[in-house]
């Protein structure tokens, strides 16, 4: 991409969207497009029709999706599959209309199987049932992917697919009942130490494994894809570390200061035991994440005590 190459980032204002806006503007790309969900309602077809018809972005990073935690995936199922499935239905399709020069979808490490051998190749894909929690959003993600192949097949487009690993960062989303595990915890550990809590509860047993991705580590993985990936085989995103929800709450604990104890609420779901990416194809190209988790929850942290004015 040229540094005046109009660019759409969808979901600009979400962690993963802000994230690129930040290190494309830093790396001095200044011809940048951006809607907000009221301006722009990705869910309609005619509005993106209009949209791509009007600015003719020449590429995109399809980033704007309905996502969320555990609970909100259980709950709100139909709305996980109808919002995704219809955001990235009409932005891949009217990518394709107006003759974007490459997009680049992202997903989610949710698409394998909630049993899959670990780490996790970019071939296990549809090779055993999913998580019974997530399934609808990952069905809408793996929809998103095979989208993206099957016009590059009959269309020749260079479109791109990304699974990133579990992610954190500015932006994130922590609310407890909707977001993820991560800011979750950073912000029940907050409001403890507040508050004086005795005590803090983890959902579940505390023993799935995870791996976490700082959001801008991910930016920086997109913009390299961008410029330097163009196959139909989607690529996973992650930094090949994991740790178990217990040890990071014990992490995030410490440094938020609260000096209460954890206590385990186990009839809430753990979902998938573990989720280990298999990065090694894109290491091969010559990318590799440089934000440490340690690093990366005192940044996030910070950010969340600026935001939250703690």
């Amino acid at each position: 991409m040229n540094k005046n190459t109009k660019i759409y980032i969808s979901g600009h204002r979400g962690m993963v969207g802000s994230a690129i806006r930040r290190k494309l503007e830093a790396e001095g790309y200044s011809n940048l497009v951006f809607r907000t969900s009221s301006q722009l309602d990705l869910r309609e077809q005619y509005a993106v029709k209009s949209f791509f018809e009007s600015e003719k972005p020449e590429y995109v990073f399809l980033a704007a999706a309905k996502v969320g935690g555990i609970m909100a995936n259980s709950r709100y199922k139909a709305d996980f599959l109808y919002d995704n499935l219809m955001i990235q239905t009409n932005v891949i399709h009217e990518s394709y209309k107006s003759g974007v020069k490459k997009l680049l979808f992202l997903g989610s490490s949710c698409i394998y199987p909630k049993h899959c051998p670990q780490p996790m190749k970019e071939e296990y894909l549809l090779t055993g049932p999913l998580e019974e929690t997530n399934d609808a959003y990952a069905i809408a993600k793996i929809s998103g992917i095979k989208m993206c192949q099957a016009y590059r097949e009959q269309y020749g487009c260079n479109f791109i697919s990304v699974m990133p690993t579990n992610l954190y960062g500015p932006n994130d989303n922590y609310d407890l009942e909707n977001s993820h595990v991560l800011p979750a915890l950073i912000r029940k550990f907050h409001e403890a130490k507040v508050e004086n809590k005795p005590s803090v509860t983890i959902w579940g047993t505390g023993s799935p494994l995870r791996e976490f991705l700082h959001a801008d580590d991910l930016a920086d993985a997109c913009l390299f894809l961008m410029n330097n990936y163009d196959e139909a085989d989607h690529i996973n995103v992650g930094v090949s570390k994991e740790i178990s929800i217990k040890n990071l709450a014990l992490l995030i604990k410490d440094k938020v200061g609260f000096e209460g104890k954890l206590e385990f609420d186990t009839s809430k779901p753990d979902g998938t035991p573990r989720k280990m990416m298999d990065s090694s194809k894109i290491y091969s190209l010559g990318w590799k994440p440089s934000i440490t988790l340690d690093e990366g929850l005192t940044r996030t942290i910070s950010d969340y005590k600026t935001v939250n004015a703690i």
